[in-house]
């Protein structure tokens, strides 16, 4: 084990905020809760982004950009998402700074730049969005408008971890407006099954698919659908959410069109999201006490190629070689990197790729050119096998779809060797506290129940499975009668 690392069994949360300090991903910023994203950890993110861009894009959706800024009445207008996100937001009350005549070189804010109203930072942004589509709809012919934004958003956490939570964090946020309830919630759920696609197929995470309940729901949302994860620690973590949000918003900005029939009605709508804190689900569910492993199809590097020489003839020799190589695997659009810098040994590099979860490596040496052969080591099984170099690029591209079907057999089983059926409170107690995961139990349904088992446990309902069966039971805690389990689990 690197001792740069600590172990997950000695302190899960240190070992992940190892992994992203020393795997450089992110460092901390100046700004108490706020991060710094270094350039690997973004491209990792620009990845995810480019992947998801896509499939928006494929799903008919289109990008724009709205306002960092929200004013306080656009922001209170929704009287539940207001009050949802009050206590999380960032304000801007002035617009200049001044020199401090008591203290040179010093600035205060100028009493005399007072808004007159002040600005929200956006926390999220169906306020700014809703009020702009108000001038946009008028007709059912104006009608969906399926946009999407890339963008910063700010909540005020008390607090924070790297990716997890952090005051600032990167995310993408659809918001479309139907002219059905039909058409919006079958909007909501498609963007789940978006969502379920991109983690499960380029992130190696299975997810399970669900309802939020009404507690849970997103401020202003009528219904709240949500794919959930299961991290090594046996913690949940919600990957992505889909609302439906009724009439909700378009009642609170007079957002009306003109239907078939020239009826005023008004507009039906949805928002959803994912952020950067899918990279803190993919480091804890995959890595392991040496380091990172990234799943190969968003991996900024899916190879890295390093040379064992001595003396620049041999480098020289190496180098020709390896630039076949590289050109072979760049033919197949793999994202390869040739590391022959001077001031490190092979060792060395051996163990930083390891720590930064690139997922193959390979290295060639002298001998290996005289023998036509090259070692190549995978990072999710740790095993090194001698392989020839001819065929070479189409060995690595079978081995990187290898390495991804394998972390996600392996979070699989994981995942479902961590969801217990219980029936009784001691039961459920028993499982949180040893087994931990998913806890699949009966609920009487209602709120006063939900807060109950989350004051005592600190458990809460992560979902209603979509296509949930229907089985008659007593409740674990009130002993009520229930049609269904839910699941249940801690979380971050």
């Amino acid at each position: 084990m690197s001792k740069e690392i600590t172990s997950r069994s000695q302190d899960y949360s240190q070992w992940y905020n190892d992994l992203v300090i020393k795997g450089e991903l992110a460092d901390y910023s100046a700004v108490r809760g706020c991060m710094v994203i270094k350039p690997y950890g973004f491209a990792l993110w620009e990845n995810m982004r480019d992947v998801l861009d896509k499939m928006f894009k494929d799903t008919g959706h289109v990008n724009a950009y709205f306002p960092l800024f929200v004013p306080k009445s656009l922001f209170e207008a929704e009287e539940k998402n207001a009050e949802g996100f009050a206590k999380e937001c960032a304000i801007v009350t002035h617009y200049r700074l001044k020199a401090d005549p008591n203290n040179k070189g010093k600035l205060i804010v100028d009493p005399e730049a007072k808004l007159e109203e002040e600005l929200v930072v956006r926390p999220t942004s169906e306020a700014i969005i809703w009020n702009t589509y108000k001038t946009w709809i008028q007709s059912y012919r104006d009608l969906p408008i399926l946009v999407n934004q890339w963008a910063n958003v700010v909540r005020w956490e008390m607090r924070t971890r790297l990716f997890l939570r952090t005051a600032e964090f990167l995310w993408q946020e659809g918001h479309t407006a139907h002219a059905t309830k039909e058409e919006a919630l079958i909007e909501a759920e498609k963007m789940l099954h978006v969502y379920a696609d991109f983690v499960e197929n380029y992130m190696a995470l299975p997810v399970i698919k669900g309802v939020k309940t009404e507690s849970e729901r997103f401020a202003g949302a009528e219904d709240t659908y949500c794919i959930e994860a299961l991290m090594q620690d046996g913690k949940a973590l919600q990957a992505g959410t889909s609302h439906f949000l009724g009439q909700n918003f378009a009642k609170a900005f007079d957002v009306k069109f003109s239907d078939k029939e020239n009826k005023l009605d008004y507009v039906w709508a949805t928002s959803w999201g994912v952020s950067t804190r899918l990279i803190g689900a993919l480091i804890m569910a995959h890595s392991d006490d040496e380091g990172l492993i990234l799943p190969p199809k968003i991996a900024p590097f899916q190879v890295v190629i390093v040379p064992i020489y001595k003396g620049e003839e041999q480098k020289t020799v190496i180098d020709k070689k390896v630039n076949e190589i590289m050109a072979a695997l760049k033919a197949k659009n793999i994202r390869v990197k040739y590391d022959d810098t001077e001031n490190s040994r092979p060792g060395w590099k051996f163990a930083e790729h390891e720590k930064k979860g690139v997922p193959v490596r390979l290295a060639i040496g002298t001998r290996d050119l005289e023998n036509n052969v090259i070692e190549v080591a995978r990072r999710d099984t740790k095993e090194k096998a001698t392989h020839s170099l001819e065929n070479i690029a189409e060995r690595v591209e079978n081995l990187l779809a290898e390495i991804h079907q394998n972390m996600f057999n392996k979070a699989m089983d994981f995942r479902e060797e961590h969801i217990t059926k219980v029936d009784s409170w001691e039961e459920f107690l028993k499982t949180l506290d040893e087994k931990t995961g998913f806890v699949s139990a009966h609920w009487d349904g209602t709120a006063e129940t939900e807060d109950k088992i989350k004051e005592l446990t600190k458990a809460t309902i992560r979902c209603i499975p979509l296509n949930n069966p229907q089985e008659k039971g007593n409740c674990i805690l009130s002993g009520n009668p229930s049609t269904q389990r839910v699941l249940f689990a801690r979380s971050y």
